[in-house]
């Protein structure tokens, strides 16, 4: 060890089809964040609110029914009843306003490009069926998760989610307490430790 904080962060999981999400801009960031947001949970409920959208975002837009657009400058109403925001206009005052305001209503929220003023960070991910991997460099490094993100997609078999579904049908039928099936799962997973 070098010295070098360790990694802070805590991974969650967020079924976005049950939160309520903000994007501020509609320009090239704004496209990036909701291209990744939909990649990965295409049922997100999305609102994404800027007084003009680059054609490729409405575009995007369309084909996601849960998505809506909003072409008016951000308002401080426009945090009522959400559960995470991100902004990412080319106006940094206005990023600022929105990581203040959301500060004051303990909103979670990210502004594009300023790891100072994001109390998340969205990370690359690894997603073949049920299996998701998400990876973080601590807000340091994209290009080191994008080619991290790049060698799991290789890595991982395609068949992986037979796999896990296989798995989760043999666990059901597991006698005993906690531990045992805990004993039971380990011993026929320990392969996946030693694959060459």
């Amino acid at each position: 060890m070098d010295g070098e904080a360790l990694n802070e962060l805590y991974p969650i999981f967020l079924k976005l089809q049950n939160l309520q999400v903000l994007i501020v801009g509609g320009g090239n960031v704004g496209l990036e964040k909701l291209s990744f947001m939909l990649k990965s949970s295409p049922n997100a409920n999305v609102e994404v609110v800027a007084p003009r959208f680059l054609s490729e975002l409405e575009t995007l837009a369309k084909n996601y029914p849960s998505v809506k657009l909003t072409y008016k400058k951000f308002n401080r109403w426009m945090l009522r009843k959400r559960n995470m925001v991100i902004a990412c206009t080319d106006d940094l005052k206005v990023n600022k306003r929105v990581y203040d305001l959301c500060r004051k209503r303990y909103l979670i929220c990210n502004i594009a490009d300023t790891p100072p003023l994001c109390d998340y960070y969205l990370g690359g991910i690894v997603t073949k069926g049920n299996v998701k991997i998400a990876i973080s460099t601590n807000g340091k490094s994209p290009t080191t998760a994008k080619r991290l993100r790049e060698f799991f997609e290789e890595v991982i078999p395609e068949d992986i989610n037979l796999m896990v579904q296989n798995l989760n049908e043999y666990r059901k039928t597991i006698k005993g307490n906690f531990e045992e099936k805990v004993q039971k799962m380990n011993e026929i997973t320990e392969a996946l430790k030693n694959k060459e």
